[in-house]
């Protein structure tokens, strides 16, 4: 209350009081703005106010306006109190009606500083979402409707995503070798070497420290592939056995790497320093630009045989996971039973393998590929059946499977733990086949300058020709003219019988029914 009266002195109202202690009357005559009573007693303070106006006449024709207001306060206790304010109204002529109009129109106008903010909003929100109309996919929308929320955290884990058909695809290489290989592994790689592919090379432990030294300073020293930066050596050395896990764990060490640092490429291709090709890459990259990128080449069965008890069941140590020095496997007396978890499978050790299938076997995003890895770890000759297990146990690869190693080996009937070596008397064998590897050969087998001049076009010590190196009179090669005619290919022959092979095993009427059986 006391505020209230404050605020009508500043305001030019001057009040009288009357009345006992505790019940007055307080009059307000005001001489000021006519709507000023109106505003002031609008206020939230007094919620139970009541006003009510009249209009009358005292002393004469001239009109006056009385507002009477009623509210509880008293002074020392909550009793009823009227405060009458009696105002006089500036207009002679006008009713006190007329009055309360003229009151509101003269009411002076706010400035609506908010107008220009909101247009500008306004303009922005609509610039927006007619950008969003034209950009926006409506088929991916659609398709992100009908996408599920993953329940599990494998659901949100998915294989990389593989390139279009007709790009030329990049092919990564592991050659790997052992004591005295080191002529050999050298003389693969300049035969497989392609600006576009990538390449690790490994000699294990079993090589002398010099060996391995003087493969090292042959890729440091060798300018074109100083220059491109796409040839690898594994410093450390693995140890490797091939009747035990150590070979898959070098294969997998060498992808790795190339998962790593060796950029875009399709396909990984497991060799040995006792592998040849029986193509240009120029044919190989050149008919693999049509094949699907998610194709996996491995042969495989599920039909183990005699391998169930001379393989399966027993249970081997391979000292080469533990040791610095090779030595055979031992065997446990203990035998173990055919798993139930998986399904066993076996195969070649060599194979073409889908560079998301390969992120699936380090990543186990599901465990699977761990799980195989523990239990080939006492297999014998586990190099013949852990991919094969774990691409047909995957279900998201096991549909991707081509039931071939890309090889042309000669085996013994029955087979044996190694193939034959090779010779010219095998040469046209290795032709016919389509085949764009061939193995086993000797160091200095005769076969392989055979090849080199009759399919590969290859010098001695040389690099293969196609659209990139042109040959010339010397081995070396021109990095600049290297570098921009690497994506022109420059196919021969071997394009041909490398299509007539792909084409024969993908168009096999069994052939989506014949996957992992």
């Amino acid at each position: 209350m006391c505020r209230l009266i404050e605020k009508l002195n500043r305001k030019n109202w001057r009040p009288s009081f009357t009345g006992s202690r505790n019940e007055w009357t307080q009059v307000f005559h005001y001489t000021g703005t006519p709507n000023v009573y109106s505003k002031e007693f609008s206020t939230k303070n007094f919620s139970d106010l009541q006003i009510s106006r009249d209009s009358v006449t005292s002393g004469g024709s001239q009109p006056t306006s009385k507002a009477t207001f009623f509210f509880t306060r008293t002074h020392t206790q909550f009793q009823k109190a009227s405060a009458t304010i009696q105002k006089t109204s500036t207009s002679s002529q006008q009713p006190f009606s007329s009055q309360r109009n003229m009151m509101e129109t003269n009411k002076p106008l706010k400035k609506k500083k908010w107008v220009l903010p909101l247009i500008f909003s306004l303009s922005i929100s609509c610039c927006l979402v007619i950008f969003s109309f034209f950009t926006a996919n409506p088929f991916e929308q659609r398709s992100n409707m009908k996408d599920k929320v993953p329940i599990f955290v494998e659901s949100k884990l998915h294989v990389a995503e593989t390139q279009s058909f007709y790009r030329i695809p990049r092919l990564a290489y592991l050659i790997s070798g052992s004591s005295g290989d080191g002529e050999s592994l050298k003389r693969t790689l300049k035969a497989l070497y392609h600006p576009l592919n990538q390449y690790v090379v490994h000699l294990d432990l079993e090589s002398s420290a010099e060996e391995r030294l003087e493969l090292v300073n042959f890729v440091k020293n060798e300018a074109l592939f100083v220059e491109v930066g796409n040839v690898r050596v594994i410093v450390r050395s693995n140890l490797v056995t091939y009747r035990g896990p150590t070979m898959v764990t070098n294969t997998l060490h060498a992808a790795a790497i190339l998962l790593k640092e060796g950029g875009d490429w399709d396909w990984f291709i497991n060799l040995s320093a006792s592998d040849y090709p029986l193509l240009t890459q120029d044919d190989m990259l050149h008919t693999l630009s049509t094949v699907p990128r998610e194709l996996n080449f491995i042969e495989h069965t599920s039909d183990i045989g005699w391998k169930e008890y001379q393989r399966a069941k027993p249970i081997i140590i391979d000292p080469g996971l533990y040791s610095t020095k090779k030595s055979d496997v031992y065997w446990v007396t203990q035998k173990r039973s055919v798993p139930t978890a998986f399904k066993l499978f076996t195969g070649s050790a060599w194979m073409m393998l889908s560079r998301p299938f390969i992120e699936y076997c380090l990543w186990g995003w599901d465990n699977l590929p761990r799980i195989v890895l523990m239990y080939y770890a006492n297999f014998l000759s586990s190099p013949e059946g852990y991919f094969h297990t774990v691409i047909c146990n995957a279900e998201e690869f096991r549909n991707t499977t081509v039931n071939h190693d890309l090889h042309f080996i000669s085996w013994d009937n029955p087979p044996q733990q190694h193939p034959h070596f090779l010779t010219e008397v095998d040469y046209q064998s290795m032709v016919d086949s389509n085949a764009p590897f061939a193995r086993k050969f000797g160091r200095e087998e005769a076969v392989l300058k055979k090849i080199d001049f009759e399919i590969l076009g290859r010098k001695a010590d040389g690099f293969v020709p196609g659209s990139w190196f042109n040959g010339g009179e010397s081995n070396t090669t021109n990095f600049q003219y290297a570098t921009t005619n690497i994506t022109t290919l420059r196919p021969g022959p071997g394009a041909e019988r490398l299509k007539n092979l792909i084409n024969s095993l993908l168009d096999d009427k069994d052939f989506d029914v014949k996957h992992c059986i």
